[in-house]
Formats: structure tokens, sequence, C-alpha cells
């Protein structure tokens, strides 16, 4: 077993001692279409701010960064992405994977995981993407044989030659509840990571390559299982969980993190940092130091001007829906997902309250919105449209349809049941209020459940409203699947918040007390 000694400069892992190859690895997660510059919380930026220096990310500016990095390392350098580079902004919508492919290979990536949003348009969004992008997509627990669109398309593996002629095993898996998170079919199979990883990592060691990175979208909990169950990891780089690590507030680790003595990076999301790792190895491929941080892409960093003329180029036909003004906030509307995954939050009573009061008089009387479905925040001010499609960029519609109220409460146990990895599936809710303790046990987690002032009655039928995704048994909401009188092809979800909005400008965005939190640490 590695001994870790921990210094201001690194993390020293001491092994045999030997001669020493040096290895930087940049990389990138959950990236999620914003080809333009993000505000402080993660909301669309606009010129004026950028211009005034308040915004950060963009891929201009992510080009400087890595070509920036590549120039100055005195090391190898490999480029790699830890999946979700789809979904997010009204690019998406409009180019598909497209965009990704073509700035992707731009800079020359290495290699990348498929994350669960990669599969957003089904495998037929996967398929377009891999016909366009010059570098291996990773996934060792899925299996896409039986899919002709997809089969011998995902490597489970990649060896990369370094140009100092050494070679690095990379590896990657994929969150077990893709097909409750997106849409990758019912012929791509998944299989358990752990299992999936080790006997990728047993068949490259016995192929002679001694450094192995896994590349994962799994978040950063199950990064941690990952550690202490496999052998033969050197680094794991992740993504999935949007998680900051590293020495500046808001972090929620180190960089890197360590978990039975090895080494776990991950860089947040949306392009605001580009992680950057830099290690040093023996001659038997222990790991005999490590460091870096990730780099904040804030108005330090200059935009390419290339790249900046091209994000412009392909958002003109973009600009008109973007820059309708639909309504005005009184105050920022709170849509960060690590408040909306675990409590009430104002982006989820919006979205919630402008679902049931778009379906009330057709006897509805409950809203239920998964938290996951909230993509960013909105700044205070005016509202424009693409602002509410950055919040609601999933072409989601809205499904009515009638459930017992013990499928409700079981929809809201499961809500609550991924709480700990702040999963997308906590239920914001409207026309309800509901207490969640996530600490008790699998099953009377919920409790207090109103409707309409009144404590629920597991036997009564009520009328509810979500999305279709939800309905149809996505995050985990399987109670809905069968639910009588279904109808999911209402309008837009985005279109029925711009619209409410507009109706009650100025919003003022509130929380009332709808869902108490206890027990939690």
């Amino acid at each position: 077993m590695k001994r870790i000694l921990m210094s201001s400069a690194a993390l020293t892992l001491i092994a045999g001692a030997a001669s020493a190859y040096d290895l930087t690895i940049l990389h990138t997660n959950d990236f999620h279409d914003r080809f333009e510059p993000i505000s402080g919380s993660d909301s669309t930026c606009s010129a004026e701010d950028n211009a005034a220096g308040e915004c950060f990310g963009g891929i201009a500016r992510m080009i400087t960064a890595i070509e920036s990095a590549r120039e100055g390392a005195e090391t190898d350098v490999l480029l790699l992405d830890a999946g979700d580079q789809f979904q997010g902004s009204l690019f998406f919508t409009n180019y598909g994977g497209e965009l990704a492919a073509e700035f992707m290979n731009q800079l020359g990536y290495d290699a990348m995981a498929v994350g669960n949003h990669e599969f957003d348009n089904g495998p037929e969004g996967l398929a377009e993407f891999l016909d366009l992008v010059e570098f291996p997509v990773l996934s060792a627990n899925i299996d896409v044989s039986q899919n002709d669109l997809l089969s011998g398309r995902v490597q489970k593996s990649v060896v990369l030659d370094t140009a100092g002629g050494e070679q690095v095993g990379v590896i990657s898996v994929l969150a077990e509840d893709t097909p409750e998170t997106s849409s990758p079919g019912d012929d791509v199979i998944f299989s358990p990571t752990v299992d999936a990883a080790q006997a990728e990592i047993d068949a490259l060691t016995e192929q002679g390559v001694n450094k192995i990175v896994l590349l994962t979208h799994v978040g950063l909990t199950e990064d941690r299982r990952l550690a202490e169950e496999l052998r033969g990891v050197d680094l794991i780089i992740g993504g999935h969980s949007h998680t900051l690590l590293g020495d500046m507030d808001g972090a929620a680790d180190t960089y890197p993190a360590m978990a039975n003595d090895v080494p776990i990076v991950t860089a947040y999301a949306y392009g605001k940092y580009l992680g950057e790792v830099t290690m040093t190895f023996d001659d038997e491929g222990n790991v005999t130091e490590i460091s870096g941080q990730p780099l904040l892409l804030d108005a330090s960093v200059a935009e390419d001007e290339a790249a900046l003329a091209r994000v412009q180029e392909l958002a003109a036909p973009l600009e008109e829906l973007r820059a309708e003004v639909v309504a005005e906030s009184t105050g920022p509307i709170e849509g960060n997902r690590d408040i909306c995954r675990l409590q009430e939050c104002e982006m989820g009573n919006l979205v919630a309250d402008a679902m049931l009061d778009r379906v009330a008089d057709q006897g509805i009387q409950i809203a239920i919105a998964n938290s996951g479905g909230l993509r960013a925040s909105i700044d205070e001010g005016e509202v424009t449209m693409g602002e509410v499609l950055t919040v609601l960029p999933f072409q989601n519609t809205l499904s009515t349809f009638q459930v017992t109220g013990q499928e409700v409460m079981d929809a809201l146990e499961n809500g609550a049941s991924q709480m700990e990895e702040t999963a997308g599936r906590f239920a914001q809710v409207a026309g309800m209020s509901y207490t969640v303790d996530p600490s008790a046990e699998v099953g009377s987690r919920i409790s207090d459940v109103m409707v309409g002032g009144e404590p629920i009655d597991p036997e009564a039928t009520y009328g509810a409203v979500s999305n279709n995704y939800v309905r149809n048994g996505g995050d985990g909401y399987s109670m809905f699947v069968d639910a009588e009188n279904a109808y999911d092809f209402g309008p837009d979800l985005a279109d029925v918040t711009a619209e409410y909005l507009a109706a009650n400008s100025p919003y003022t965005p509130y929380t009332d007390g709808r869902i108490t939190v206890t027990g939690a640490e």
C-alpha cells in the first residue's frame, strides 16, 4: 500500500525510487453546450457583462486556456473530457452534438467519456456525434452491440501513446442509472461500473500498460467508491456531479481528493474551470508525485478571436428567440443544483407553480418537478426567453395524469432516495407540502404530506402534473408509468414557464416552506 505525504506543493506517494516520467492531464467535464460565457450564477451572461469582465468560461476562453497550458507544459500533455458535452443551451437545441464535435476536434481531445446526457437525443444523437469526432469515445460498462447505430463504435478503453514514448491506458464508466436520467433505449445494456472497470484494468495491465486513468461519469460519491474497490488505478478523472475541487471558496475537497490512496480530480461544470493535474511516475508506473489546480476561466483569460467569431456566427439564428424579453424579475431566481436538489428552491417553486397554474382548471391538484430538469438560475431584471430555455432546455412537455395518494408518497420517497448524491430526482412541488428526513430509513423518509391544506389520503385519487420525462419513469419515477388518464402531449414546459412569468411580471422569487428538510447533518 502506498503511503501519502501531504505538502503545500503536492501530494507525494512514496514508492520505489526510479527514473521519473512526468505527465500533465488537462481535463473538462459537464460542459453542457455552454459555448458562450456564463454569469457568476451559471446563467446566461450578457455581452455587456462579459465586456465588463464579469463573466466566466465560454469556448473562446477554453481554447485560449488549453493552448496556453500546452505551450507552458514541460511534460507530455493529454486532454480528456469526462462526459456531458451535450444539453444545456439553445446551441444543443438547434445543432445537437455538431458544435461539440467541431470544437473538440479543433482542441485535439485525446479521449472522452460517454456522459448520460450524450443520450438525450437517443442513440441516434450519440451516433451522429460519433460520425463527426476524431478521437475515441469510451464507456466500459455499456454494451452497445445490440444497437445498429452504435455497435462497435464505443470503446471500453484506449491506450494513448504519448510524445515521450510512454503508454497511458484510459478506461471509462458511465452512471448505471442513465436509463432513468436520459434516453439510451432498451438495447443499450448497462453493467456494474466496478466489474466493468476492473476487467478492463486487468486487461490493460496484462498488456503491459502500467499507467491507468479512469475517466468516469458517475459523480464524486461513486468515484470514491470506485477508488475503494478497484485495484490498479493511478488517477480518477470524474464528472456528473458538477463538483468543484481545489483550494478556492466553495470547493468540496482538495484537488486532488484522495480515497484509498487514489487521487480523484474533477473541475466543476459549464466550462468555468479547466482542470490541470501533473503526475510523476516511476518505471513501474507508480505515482510518486501529483499536483495541480483547476484554472478559473475568468476575464483574465483572453477569448480566442476566431472562436469568438464562430460562436457569434452560430448564435445568429438563435438571437431573435433568445432576445425576446418575456418578463421582469425583482430578484435573482435561484436554480443552483446544489440547492434545488436538496431543498425547496425559488426556481423549483416557479416551475412547479407554472405547471399547476396552466392545468388547474382541468382538475389537477398537485405538481411535481424533478430538480434535475432545472439547469440554471435567472438573474435579477429582464428575463429573456433565452434565459428560460437555458433553465429548461430539454423540450419536455406537460403531462397530466391521475395517481393515488400512496403513489404520490412513493414519488416523494423516490425524490429523496439519492439526496446524498445530489441526484436530480429530488421533487420540487406545488399544490402540496411535505417533510423529508434524508437520514431516516428507506420508505419512511417522507412525512406530513399535505394537499390543499389537508393530509394526503393514500386511498384517494389525485390529479397531477409533471413533465413527460418524469411521467414516463425518468429519474426513478416508475410509479407514474401506469398512471390513469395520462396525457403527455401538453405544451412545452419552457413556454409554460415563460407565459407564467409574463402573466406575473414583475415576478418576485420566493420560497414558502412547502418542503421541510429535517434530520440532515
